[in-house]
């Protein structure tokens, strides 16, 4: 994925303000380095706080974080913040290290970072067609070109990438094109059967699959049970239902698969903040479809 000399590094270095909430860009670049001089030790750096995403695209590196040692090699990125007990560098051995990188400013991104840094750990792999990686190469893209030119602009493609691996931690990485074949079977009959009974153990016997071992891989790929997912398949049917007909809350409930009308409720104020009634009524803000984490 050699960009040859379109390789680069652009600093970012717009005036900061408390009143003005924008994320602050520091750096982003695509090198290739060969030398040994290249070498950064996080304890004796002067330009933090900032957060460090590198991830290499060819060649392979060194990076020891906290006395731990890691070689990243293609498809593999390190988080790090500055100052800290790390250091990067071309180790002897490589002939090259190629890798994109972006510096952030911690001020309103700093939890997010932490999120993802605890799902994913300090040296995930991203698939280069991943959301991070693909909002990382157009932020690069757009400052060779020149086109980020203001603090509002930079802010806009700094928050991207960070909400690209929010989003990509909280899935542990996996879209559903990457689930195992029996959890891809079980959300299509949740989707067929959602207005029936469905129970785990019958969910896991139409599979024909151990229920413990499917609970436990649903889960992982997913990111809730399959209970959790059914009561989402359901309430935004019955969010469709409630705009769209006049039926009665008993009504939809036993339509989207509850036998119980006060069961029905609580779940959907669980997920939505609202009861049926008020949803219906207009007096909270009127939602065609609603989205659920």
């Amino acid at each position: 994925m050699s960009l040859g000399h379109l390789r680069g590094t652009y600093g970012f270095r717009f005036a900061e303000s408390p009143d003005r909430p924008l994320c602050g860009l520091f750096a982003v670049g695509h090198e290739r380095e060969s030398s040994a001089a290249y070498d950064w030790n996080g304890l004796t750096r002067t330009d933090g706080p900032l957060l460090l995403f590198q991830y290499t695209l060819d060649g392979y590196g060194e990076v020891e974080i906290d006395g731990r040692l890691y070689r990243p090699e293609p498809g593999r990125a390190f988080l790090v913040e500055i100052p800290g007990n790390h250091r990067y560098r071309l180790p002897a051995g490589s002939a090259a290290w190629e890798f994109l990188y972006i510096l952030l400013r911690p001020r309103l991104v700093g939890p997010l970072w932490d999120e993802a840094k605890t799902r994913l750990g300090e040296l995930p792999y991203l698939p280069q067609g991943s959301g991070p990686i693909a909002a990382l190469n157009d932020l690069y893209r757009e400052a060779r070109a020149g086109r980020i030119t203001d603090p509002y602009a930079a802010s806009s493609h700094a928050y991207r990438f960070m909400m690209e691996l929010a989003r990509f931690s909280a899935n542990k990485g996996m879209t559903d094109a990457m689930w195992p074949p029996a959890v891809k079977d079980a959300v299509r009959y949740m989707e067929r059967h959602f207005d029936r009974m469905i129970g785990q153990e019958q969910l896991s016997m139409e599979l024909g699959v151990s229920k413990y071992h499917f609970l436990r891989t649903f889960a992982r790929f997913v990111g809730m049970t399959p209970g959790e997912y059914l009561s989402r398949i359901r309430i935004q049917k019955a969010v469709e239902l409630l705009r769209q007909t006049d039926r009665s809350i008993e009504q939809i409930a036993a339509s989207v698969g509850y036998s119980s009308g006060s069961y029905f409720i609580k779940v959907f104020r669980k997920l939505t903040g609202q009861t049926p009634a008020q949803f219906r009524s207009g007096t909270e803000l009127p939602y065609s479809r609603l989205f659920f984490d």
